[in-house]
């Protein structure tokens, strides 16, 4: 396995700083000397805001803007060692299933129950593993499931009941279970979310989004694909970890904004997967305004009101309603 010398600093509490382009606080990532020899100013590194804000200087720009950093030491650009891959570590299936509980207080199963109904967001929160953490009162847990079942990661996201939008203000809240936990030394290693999906569904066609909430609400909509989720604009688009996509067909559906850097990673699919389709109908349809925004495909199949969202404004409307609904256990029939 080949490691660099200068990386962006593994996340622990507290190890996110205020950005320095966009000004929000703890969402700049650092980077660092893996040989504790340069110590780089806070403005190297790059800012969790990849639509918005987009600041990135990396360690080559800094040694560019300050060649003296390089004085009487060997080029960084040699800095690259050969080392043998650690183990990568699992947490405890137990703790992934005590999390599949407490919705009543998981801000994102209120939020779809609203749209798609109680029913269907609990199917889909079962299908995809999707748990609750006490963290924040009542967290989303998206857990990472290889193919084996071995549960790889688990991060925890914090959403608004109200419009289902991640909370961002006055920072971002996203955090991991093994932070959670106090595993020190906790070794890493991602893969898709829903990937545990693709040994039930041998021979669906499987379609990657960037978020999992977008997986979620995507899988309701479009039953006929698996949907996958990255976890962000780079996400999990690394060779080991495409490798579980080996001949199968797969469409690629990014958020507005991230069209090149997902065309890159096409290239990357293609050597692996029988087929693969990027979507841009999203760039073809949407407005100026959401192109800013960075919308992705769970926004666009959002924007018309499906009946539970109907059902859900008349009983606002009316509060009555409910009590019928429950009096007599009415179900919504969709058509």
């Amino acid at each position: 396995m080949t490691e660099y010398r200068f990386t962006l600093q593994k996340y622990k509490r507290g190890s996110k700083l205020t950005c320095p382009k966009c000004g929000r606080k703890q969402c700049f990532v650092k980077y660092i000397d893996t040989e504790g020899q340069i110590a780089f100013p806070d403005y190297v590194g790059r800012c969790d805001h990849e639509h918005s804000c987009q600041y990135h200087y990396k360690p080559s720009d800094y040694f560019k803007d300050n060649p003296v950093a390089l004085e009487g030491r060997k080029s960084w650009k040699s800095q690259v060692k050969v080392m043998q891959p650690k183990p990568t570590d699992y947490i405890d299936r137990d703790i992934m299933r005590r999390s599949l509980a407490s919705y009543g207080r998981n801000p994102l199963f209120i939020f779809l129950s609203g749209v798609l109904g109680e029913k269907e967001t609990s199917r889909l929160f079962k299908l995809y593993c999707v748990g609750t953490s006490k963290k924040w009162g009542g967290s989303t847990v998206f857990w990472q499931i290889d193919r084996q079942g071995k549960v790889r990661a688990g991060k925890i996201m914090l959403y608004n009941p109200s419009t289902g939008h991640r909370v961002k203000e006055p920072r971002s809240h996203v955090s991991w279970v093994h932070t959670e936990l106090g595993l020190e030394h906790f070794n890493m290693k991602q893969c898709l979310f829903g990937e545990h999906l693709l040994t039930d569904y041998p021979t669906k066609a499987v379609a990657i989004v960037e978020s999992e909430k977008s997986a979620l609400v995507a899988s309701h909509f479009m039953p006929d694909f698996v949907w996958l989720a990255t976890g962000g604009i780079h996400g999990c688009f690394k060779a080991d970890t495409v490798v579980v996509l080996k001949n199968r067909a797969v469409i690629l559906c990014p958020d507005l904004g991230t069209k090149k850097v997902w065309q890159e990673k096409a290239q990357l699919l293609s050597s692996v997967c029988s087929k693969v389709v990027f979507s841009d109908k999203l760039e073809q349809c949407a407005t100026n305004e959401q192109r800013e925004k960075g919308l992705d495909i769970a926004d666009f199949l959002l924007m018309a009101d499906t009946p539970m969202m109907k059902l859900q404004k008349m009983i606002k409307r009316c509060p009555s309603l409910q009590i019928l609904i429950d009096q007599f256990q009415l179900e919504l029939v969709e058509q």
